[in-house]
């Protein structure tokens, strides 16, 4: 049986396609280890974020942040205040991925364009 060189190539295509799509599922960040990881903001910033407190030195402050209920200062030139809730502000969302912001506008304040690396922006 003689195959045409159209569809060795066809068949080479569709076997390496099967062979490279379950690589994309694979790109995820790994799982937490555990359920909770406070950070230790005296400790040096590495690239995986801030190394975990011991357990015997969390308390429920780590757990517990109240800043985006308070207004931010809009007295610059954009007319914007922003009050960061992140992991340094927050220590109980480290390795947790999240973090919420709080941005109050002054009357024709704007929001300056800007990036987020490997992060999503929602604005309500």
């Amino acid at each position: 049986m003689v195959i045409s060189s159209s569809s060795a190539y066809q068949l080479l295509f569709c076997l390496l396609v099967l062979v490279f799509t379950p690589f994309p599922s694979h790109s995820a960040d790994p799982d937490p280890l555990q359920d909770f990881c406070v950070a230790d903001l005296n400790a040096t910033f590495s690239v995986n974020g801030y190394p975990c407190k011991p357990i015997s030195q969390v308390t429920s402050e780590d757990f517990f942040f109240d800043g985006l209920s308070k207004e931010g200062n809009t007295n610059n030139i954009f007319g914007i205040g922003v009050t960061l809730g992140n992991v340094q502000t927050f220590p109980g969302l480290n390795t947790l991925g999240i973090s919420m912001n709080r941005a109050d506008f002054a009357t024709g304040g704007v929001n300056p364009p800007h990036t987020h690396p490997r992060a999503t922006d929602k604005t309500i």
